[in-house]
């Protein structure tokens, strides 16, 4: 679905990341792992093309991406949660929702059925802003915003992070849903362990802005446990 070689990005005059190749096969969950600062949020700005890429390529579904617009990205099937959600606070549910109707793959004149089905919530919500719902429930219309755009990929940047744990069980139960029920692409950023490991099939590591190991999920010992995600 999503294969990235041989890409070299700088944050201003910084060489932030080196020489980075990723791949993220069609239907899975590959996690991106890796401390705190290594570059995994940074990699996936440049996928999205918020920042400039200097070098490498990266391929959706075999056709190069490297020099399509950022605003173009949503249209060919990249649904991208950022992390801290970054909702419009002001905006209701319902108006969160309807930005992405006309961004997607496929114009689409309602919110998609799917949306409440995943999240009922947000159903019951629709009329209420989105500043005033919790943090969990940003986090479920943050990503429902994202599916709004029937993407065949979706990137999710740490969706667990201070979240309350019936909320993060219920976002793990959806990926693996996604994955298993619409054969829908997974790229996730996550630093909890159990979680990464309930919904991921594959791992990539990143170490100082460097691509350091990868492999299925099942192939994660604590040797690389220890050398790379320990703090």
């Amino acid at each position: 679905m999503l294969h990235i070689e041989g890409l070299n990005l700088y944050y201003g005059e910084s060489h932030t990341l080196w020489d980075i190749e990723l791949t993220v096969p069609k239907g899975q969950c590959t996690c991106l792992m890796g401390r705190n600062g290594v570059g995994k949020t940074t990699l996936l700005n440049g996928i999205m093309g918020l920042l400039p890429i200097h070098s490498g390529d990266m391929a959706l579904k075999g056709n190069s991406i490297i020099r399509l617009a950022a605003e173009k990205r949503a249209a060919i099937g990249i649904g991208y949660v950022p992390q801290g959600r970054q909702i419009f606070p002001l905006l209701t549910v319902q108006e969160n929702l309807e930005i992405g109707l006309s961004t997607g793959r496929v114009k689409k004149k309602k919110i998609p059925d799917l949306v409440f089905e995943l999240f009922p919530v947000l159903h019951e919500m629709l009329a209420r802003r989105g500043g005033d719902l919790s943090g969990g429930q940003q986090q479920q219309l943050a990503i429902g915003r994202a599916l709004v755009l029937d993407p065949s990929l979706l990137i999710l940047d740490e969706p667990t992070e201070g979240i309350q744990p019936n909320i993060v069980q219920e976002i793990g139960n959806i990926i693996n849903r996604l994955k298993t029920e619409l054969n829908m692409t997974v790229l996730l950023v996550e630093q909890k362990l159990p979680f990464a490991r309930s919904v991921a099939d594959r791992f990539a590591i990143l170490d100082r802005g460097r691509s350091v190991a990868t492999g299925a999920m099942n192939d994660l010992n604590e040797s690389l446990i220890r050398q790379y995600l320990t703090v």
